[in-house]
């Protein structure tokens, strides 16, 4: 099939690293895997911070824009056999997938849309009624985790969906020894103000609970808020590596050296680092919040703490430091866990089985 791609809060072809970024390109790496040609058919964002109509405004007009060239240019050419849209949310609806795929009459389908009623009374009854009704007319809805698809399936009656767990490419761990130091400590993470910086913040806390510990901790990211994050770890000294920002195949080298990935994970979607991590061996260190026991599990391939417990969190820490066996053990455990369950591989064959049990449906 000719797949028309479509991310309305991040493009795939973003320049700045990120969770979403990842996703989009896996899952587009999932469908070609899968026999589909697949392009991505617009770059507009339609993000907004806020909800007022003079940011949302220009925003529906360059989507009426977009409308406009795709139908043109459709009309010069072959038309796509069905529409993705990846992440469409409260602050990112997607104002071009449902217009398009009801002119074309071809399925629409859409990966890890969200709606929380909640919402609605903070101003955002307009943007979410846009996300409903998408879900809505949708031939399938790919949720990733149990929370997403209760929200849709609680708000929305009458929407299909689908469950697919979030998954990566574990090429760069398959083919590596797994087993670094079991004393090196390893996060990776934007600096950005907001649950990235709470994190950061809880992670600190609790080091600070444990220093009589022979660990170091290697940091792997950047951004704006970069000056806050040191400034929260100076007291730790030469026992702190600031990496910056590394491409993927830095990010695997450095978990493949590593023996414990800690990361609170504070309004965590799911974390497709966590995945990462486990690939390469390390036991997780994160709290039982958000869409974060979708990709570990607690007391198997690490320990999840009570949110927002810092003793909690900290002694998981010192646990795993102090207990070799107990992190080599959950080590192996993790690796197995993504590399036989949540591969790249694994998502291709699910997908491609809802896809076209999806096409039949729309027919």
């Amino acid at each position: 099939m000719q797949v028309a791609f479509y991310a309305p809060l991040k493009s795939p072809n973003h320049p700045t690293p990120s969770g979403d970024r990842a996703m989009a390109r896996l899952l587009m790496s999932a469908l070609r895997k899968a026999g589909h040609a697949v392009d991505v058919v617009s770059e507009l964002r339609s993000f907004s911070a806020s909800p007022a109509i003079e940011e949302r405004q220009p925003i529906a007009a360059a989507a009426r824009a977009e409308v406009e060239r795709l139908t043109g240019l459709w009309q010069a050419g072959r038309k796509p056999d069905l529409w993705f849209s990846y992440h469409p949310y409260y602050k990112a609806p997607d104002l071009i997938g449902p217009v398009m795929a009801a002119a074309l009459d071809i399925p629409y389908i859409t990966a890890e849309a969200s709606y929380s009623p909640r919402r609605n009374a903070l101003g955002w009854a307009g943007t979410q009624s846009l996300v409903a009704e998408a879900v809505r007319g949708a031939a399938v809805n790919l949720c990733f985790t149990q929370r997403d698809m209760d929200g849709l399936a609680n708000n929305i009656p009458g929407a299909h969906l689908a469950r697919l767990k979030p998954f990566i490419e574990t090429a760069p761990f398959r083919d590596s020894s797994a087993g670094g130091t079991p004393h090196r400590l390893v996060t990776v993470a934007m600096m950005r103000p907001g649950d990235k910086l709470r994190s950061y913040e809880m992670l600190a806390k609790a080091l600070s609970r444990i220093v009589e510990r022979p660990w170091t901790l290697a940091i792997a990211g950047d951004g704006p808020a970069r000056n806050d994050v040191q400034a929260l770890f100076a007291a730790f000294g030469d026992r702190i590596q600031w990496l910056g920002e590394r491409n993927a195949s830095g990010v695997a080298a450095l978990l493949l050296e590593g023996g414990i990935y800690v990361w609170p994970g504070c309004g965590e979607a799911y974390g497709i680092a966590y995945l990462e991590a486990q690939a390469a061996g390390l036991p997780v260190v994160a709290q039982a919040t958000a869409g974060v026991p979708e990709v570990v599990e607690d007391g198997v391939t690490g320990f999840l703490t009570r949110e927002d417990d810092v003793p909690a969190y900290a002694a998981a820490i010192a646990r795993l430091l102090d207990d070799k066996d107990l992190l080599k053990s959950m080590g192996a455990n993790a690796r197995r866990f993504v590399l036989e369950e949540r591969s790249l591989e694994n998502a291709v064959r699910q997908l491609d089985a809802v896809l076209t049990q999806s096409m039949g449906r729309s027919q």
